[in-house]
């Protein structure tokens, strides 16, 4: 059964374009799932709170410096690299500000997957998700109305407060419940990353499929800014760190997590506040983000020393 689930997740870039294809040619199932998005990614995000425990919050203590390099990163060269791509590009105003929602989000779950298949270090990883999720809350919606200007009206409080119920409550929610050490609790674990990997599927197909009629206009564009934005984040995030003398596996680590965005909360809170039209590079970074991280996983796992 691991085994099969395993495979399940490890083929989803595969799933995901599959799901995507499908949305796109046949938009009518996906429309009345458009009000599920925010409880779809609530569901990943309790999925990841039932994976942790209290150790993995002293392993943040003992790895203070590294993490905070990471996070620095993560917050700095992200949005900057995507408010950088939407003037060379000069995107349109919505999905402008959906490629700045991307670059402005914490890093994703998906990352601790590609971190082990990478041979990368998976506790600093996880460390790094967690500690950026929790500081999204306020970094998220400062950072987008900082790169965004006069040119949209962002609503900061209101997006805090949809952060901290979307993400926050439920990842602390599975942590309490995580270290109750209750014995069913123990027993669906195994199935959590099939139950992430569903969600996270519906809420692609659920804005493609709501898009399907603009997304024509778009892709060329959008697809080359999310693949140079992930890209570019990659191998920046890998050569700084190389330039502060970490290690090889901390440099994999942290250029993986800055790499991979949760680009489902920056899809939800883009629906939320913007319209399902600036959803769409979030569903797009989605796909692609798993992808190219399935490709470096692969080559690094080879070439690892």
């Amino acid at each position: 059964m691991i085994k099969f689930i395993n495979a399940l997740t490890v083929l989803f870039p595969v799933w995901a374009i599959i799901f995507s294809i499908w949305a796109f040619f046949d938009p009518e199932p996906w429309l009345s799932l458009k009000d599920f998005i925010v409880p779809f990614l609530s569901i990943v995000m309790f999925s990841m709170g039932l994976t942790l425990n209290v150790k993995d919050f002293q392993i943040i203590f003992k790895n203070v410096k590294t993490i905070f390099i990471g996070l620095l990163l993560q917050f700095l060269l992200m949005p900057f690299l995507g408010f950088i791509l939407i003037f060379t590009f000069d995107l349109d105003k919505l999905i402008a500000a959906g490629v700045l929602l991307v670059g402005c989000a914490p890093g994703g779950t998906a990352s601790n997957l590609i971190c082990y298949l990478a041979k990368g270090n998976v506790a600093l990883s996880i460390s790094l998700t967690v500690c950026s999720t929790f500081l999204a809350i306020i970094f998220m919606p400062l950072l987008f109305w900082f790169y965004s200007g006069n040119n949209i009206d962002v609503p900061i409080v209101p997006m805090m407060i949809s952060i901290l119920k979307i993400i926050i409550f439920p990842v602390a929610l599975g942590i309490i419940i995580n270290n109750l050490n209750l014995q069913f609790i123990n027993k669906i674990k195994i199935g959590l990353p099939l139950l992430a990997l569903i969600a996270i599927l519906l809420i692609i197909a659920t804005i493609i499929g709501s898009n399907a009629s603009q997304i024509g206009m778009y892709i060329s564009t959008i697809s080359l800014v999310i693949i140079l934005h992930n890209l570019i984040g990659l191998v920046l995030s890998y050569y700084f760190c190389h330039l502060l003398s970490l290690d090889k596996k901390t440099n994999r680590t942290i250029a993986i997590e800055i790499a991979m965005q949760n680009s489902g909360l920056a899809a939800a809170i883009a629906i939320k506040y913007f319209g399902s039209l600036a959803a769409i590079p979030a569903a797009i970074y989605s796909i692609w983000h798993n992808v190219s991280g399935s490709i470096i996983a692969s080559y690094w796992k080879k070439n690892y020393i």
